[in-house]
């Protein structure tokens, strides 16, 4: 006990984390986040404020706006945001509608800076056979998809229709900045891990992927001639990912391709619901679940909690740089799923729900300050 009392007194640190639960399962999933950092902050004695808003549909039904003000000055003054998830039957089933929940999320990402979305894919042992791809295949795989997250098709300007309605634009610009920084923090992952970057685009076609080719290939010369440098079109892309994705470390590409790219990556693993992610900004850093709100799910205690715990590690790693943190958290989740006490899109017929598996990681965590 006195070693952990002496951990307490080192670590100790106090910080402000904006918790958004958003739509859906949100709520459900970030609950057992929260109480995963709750336990912690009991072990390492420290002091963790939270403060909740609304973002997405529920934000729309008690104002009209999918991301208020009010929830904009919660994020600002925050240390970190932890986010749940944003999507309605009644809006995604509309295409009138003219304020929707994904729209919360983009302006969020915009005003807070959100450039550089960080989305790590990796495979447990134990869950290899849960996959859709052979063993053989995804045995190996462990990568990271760094994708720009403010740019692009989602951003671009102008957009719209025809006045008679039978014609739709939409613009994909980028400049030189948004490709540098993105490239830049691409680079330094790269270096912390196997030294190894693929730019992925579609230079064939797009000028903006021309423009993509000619900065990362200035900055790799000029700062990081110590990386591997290669470059692959999209649909190769998504080829190899499925079929070798091991001759991947880090991926590097614009706004929707990384969408579509580090989905197609969550079923790899054999659950989009294992896939936590960062979104990283100079000031501010928010952490996610890649799944959506999965609102058919809601309130079944059936949703798979695990990304969203993961994604509480990556703030403490890379928000707080408390490393020690996130690994515990990691640990409990290896040890959820190595001990089989996951949700039924892991195991099925699985007797466990969302909230056993938050219980069994935060108290693995409170053991673990013991032992």
């Amino acid at each position: 006990m006195e070693l952990n009392q002496t951990i307490r007194r080192i670590n100790n640190m106090k910080k402000t984390i904006a918790v958004l639960p958003g739509d859906g399962i949100g709520p459900e999933i970030i609950n057992q986040a929260v109480k995963v950092i709750n336990a912690i902050a009991e072990v390492f004695g420290h002091d963790i404020e939270y403060k909740y808003a609304s973002i997405g549909a529920c934000a729309i039904d008690e104002c009209g706006e999918s991301y208020p003000l009010s929830t904009h000055k919660v994020c600002e003054e925050s240390d970190a945001i932890l986010f749940g998830a944003i999507g309605d039957p009644k809006y995604d089933n509309n295409p009138t509608a003219v304020i929707r929940p994904e729209q919360g999320l983009l302006k969020m990402r915009q005003e807070l800076g959100l450039f550089a979305n960080i989305r790590p894919i990796h495979i447990y042992p134990s869950l290899i056979g849960s996959s859709p791809l052979k063993e053989s295949i995804v045995k190996n795989a462990d990568f990271i998809v760094i994708r720009e997250l403010t740019g692009g098709m989602y951003f671009g300007e102008p957009r719209g229709r025809s006045e008679d309605g039978n014609k739709a634009f939409d613009s994909c610009v980028y400049s030189r900045e948004e490709i540098t920084r993105i490239t830049k923090k691409g680079f330094e992952y790269a270096r912390r891990r196997r030294k190894k970057l693929t730019l992925v685009d579609k230079a064939n076609v797009l000028a903006t992927s021309r423009l993509w080719r000619e900065v990362v290939t200035e900055i790799h010369k000029e700062q990081y001639s110590d990386i591997e440098l290669e470059f692959m079109y999209v649909d190769n892309a998504a080829m190899k990912m499925v079929s070798n994705p091991s001759c991947f470390d880090i991926i590097l590409t614009e706004n929707m391709f990384g969408d579509i790219l580090s989905d197609i990556a969550g079923v790899i693993n054999g659950s989009i619901g294992l896939l936590p992610s960062a979104s990283l900004g100079k000031k501010h850093s928010l952490f996610e679940p890649i799944h959506g709100s999965y609102p058919q799910a809601k309130g079944k205690n059936i949703a798979n909690p695990i990304a969203t715990i993961l994604s509480a590690a990556m703030m403490f790693e890379d928000a707080f740089q408390a490393n020690k943190e996130g690994e515990m958290i990691r640990k409990g989740c290896d040890k959820a799923i190595n001990d089989g006490i996951c949700t039924e899109d892991i195991v099925v017929g699985s007797k466990y729900g969302t909230t056993n598996v938050g219980d069994y990681i935060a108290n693995y965590i409170k053991q673990s300050n013991n032992k």
